[in-house]
């Protein structure tokens, strides 16, 4: 599934596309993904000005000069894509579910084979109270998420602090690779009781946690499966992974000399290193 550096890419390529735009047409192919998609989709968006595109956790927020909020959540399928003006019309396939144009003629695309995507809508006025963002914590790239934030999200938890990072109303849009990925390069067992982490171990995790997300920004994402950029180039941060999929490889950190091993923790696989993270 795509996590916060996939969607944040997604937004990111979107953004000189819709923002300013005003929408031709608007269309709804299916009534449904993992949610109903509104009934007046295409009325509510044709005509309609995009002002802003923001992201909340894993969902892109598409803000609409009349109030109206479209949230967007990719599952674990779900492609945009974007055809510029100028250029031949797509063909649109049989997992095409929305398509949008805009009045200079870019065609935006929502493709999702499996449906597990969300599109519907809320309001700037009730965005904050929505049921799919009220309980969401601090964006980890944000300020709110601090040192004191983070160590009293820890105390007190008795679960793994994998499980606890992955707990989004500690922190927002952490998914299964990324969170490998900082335990390994902060040396921290995935293994280890929340708890145990606040205070130094926090410290010493804060900043990676920020750099490993900036890092996978930066390089468009990981595609492990399904996932692309909206101009078609697929991510490339996978090539940088130090821990998650390597399983029987040597660790990466210098003079560690352990191999990398795989467990099962809540159903998804952690890659870490028993060797250096303790």
């Amino acid at each position: 599934m795509p996590e916060l550096p996939e969607v944040e890419t997604v937004r990111r390529g979107l953004v000189p596309v819709l923002e300013g735009a005003t929408i031709k047409k608007a269309v709804a192919n299916r009534p449904d993904l993992r949610l109903p998609i509104p009934a007046d989709f295409s009325a509510r968006l044709t005509g309609n000005r995009i002002e802003r595109l923001t992201r909340r956790s894993k969902y892109i927020l598409i803000e609409c000069a009349d109030g109206l909020v479209v949230i967007l959540h990719l599952g674990m399928s779900g492609r945009v894509t974007i055809t510029p003006a100028g250029t031949p019309a797509p063909i649109i396939g049989k997992h095409d579910h929305i398509v949008m144009e805009t009045e200079r003629g870019d065609i935006i695309i929502y493709n999702d084979t499996r449906r597990f995507g969300i599109l519907t809508f809320t309001s700037l006025q009730d965005m904050d109270t929505h049921p799919l963002l009220k309980d969401i914590g601090p964006e980890p790239l944000g300020n709110q998420f601090n040192l004191d934030v983070l160590n009293t999200g820890l105390r007190g938890r008795k679960s793994n602090i994998k499980a606890a990072l992955l707990d989004q109303k500690l922190v927002a849009g952490l998914g299964n690779i990324y969170v490998c990925e900082a335990l390994w390069r902060a040396g921290i067992s995935p293994k280890r009781t929340a708890h145990s982490v606040a205070g130094k171990r926090a410290e010493r995790l804060l900043p990676i946690i920020r750099d490993v997300l900036t890092a996978a920004i930066a390089a468009g994402g990981s595609t492990l499966k399904d996932y692309a950029q909206v101009d078609g180039e697929l991510g490339y941060f996978q090539h940088s992974f130090q821990a998650y999929g390597r399983e029987g490889e040597d660790c990466l950190k210098p003079g560690c000399g352990g191999t990398v091993s795989r467990i099962v923790q809540s159903n998804r696989s952690t890659f870490y290193c028993p060797s250096c993270q303790r």
